[in-house]
């Protein structure tokens, strides 16, 4: 995951109203998840990021969130979890996890016209407590490299 689990961001007051939603108890996984990007969307813009797209899904992948970062596109990766118990959520984006985002990426800088654009890979892991209504967020910036792309375009 490149080097230490990331760049720590505190949500911290000014999310608080941003992020909120019924506790993760009372919500389902999909719902969890879907709880999660809407509250890293809002998390990301509040850092500067401009998101572009939400949820894009190809047939052998999918991004959940596109953004600019400045002048480079960003292809982020959002991971819920009610706790660390099994691990922090970024773990869970695994080398098949990153060939499925590369991908995905590259379908959707070819898609777009964008393939001369400067781009990267990060990772919002979010913790949601069942007893919290806020959740922590860690952000992970250029969290890997593009695997698994041999002759893609040949």
């Amino acid at each position: 995951m490149g080097g230490l689990w990331g760049l720590v961001c505190s949500l911290g007051r000014k999310l608080a109203n941003a992020c909120r939603r019924p506790p993760p108890s009372e919500l389902g996984d999909d719902d969890l998840g879907r709880a999660g990007e809407k509250c890293a969307a809002r998390f990301l813009q509040r850092l500067g990021y401009r998101i572009v797209a939400r949820g894009v899904r190809y047939a052998k992948g999918e991004l959940d969130l596109v953004a600019w970062d400045g002048s480079t596109i960003v292809f982020v990766e959002v991971k819920t979890r009610v706790s660390n118990q099994r691990g922090l959520p970024g773990e869970a984006v695994d080398l098949r996890k990153q060939r499925r985002m590369t991908l995905a990426a590259l379908l959707y800088l070819k898609r777009h016209r964008l393939l001369d654009r400067p781009c990267r890979f990060d990772v919002v892991a979010i913790v949601w407590p069942p007893s919290s209504r806020q959740p922590e967020i860690e952000l992970t910036r250029n969290a890997f490299e593009a695997v698994g792309c041999e002759g893609f375009f040949s």
